[in-house]
């Protein structure tokens, strides 16, 4: 008699592999962190603040703290941000010559606002990447 490892035997042997928990939707996952939510639920909002995790979720009870995403968000974001800035800024070097005060003027705020507008979404994604692999501790 052959032995059957499906789930639908009604009593599991010895043999029996343990049940393997549910798959994480990664990409669901990663589109909640792209939107600074939850990546487990997406209903509550990931941060408490600018950068600050919010644990637990109030809606699915989810403790991000265990899914840390240290310096790497500040590290995508740099090269995020200058593969941005710095060709346009070459371009238009390149096409128009503007003055330097102009230069400056015009691309220290959009350095600024290109940065602090990646970085929340960069920690999202890998709070949730860390999430939908099991990374966390």
């Amino acid at each position: 008699m052959p032995i059957s490892f499906s789930s639908d035997s009604p009593s599991r042997g010895a043999n029996a592999p343990a049940a393997s928990p549910p798959r994480r939707p990664l990409w669901n996952a990663l589109r909640r962190g792209l939107r600074c939510r939850c990546p487990a639920c997406g209903t509550a909002r990931l941060f408490t603040g600018y950068l600050t995790l919010r644990t637990p979720c109030p809606a699915c009870g989810l403790d991000t703290q265990r899914y840390r995403a240290d310096d790497a968000p500040a590290y995508f974001t740099i090269a995020i941000v200058g593969h941005i800035v710095v060709p346009l800024l070459l371009l238009t070097e390149k096409l128009y010559a503007p003055s330097t005060l102009f230069q400056i003027s015009l691309w220290l705020p959009v350095t600024l606002a290109l940065t602090l507008a990646i970085l929340p979404r960069a920690k999202g994604v890998l709070v949730a990447v860390n999430w939908g692999t099991e990374a966390g501790g």
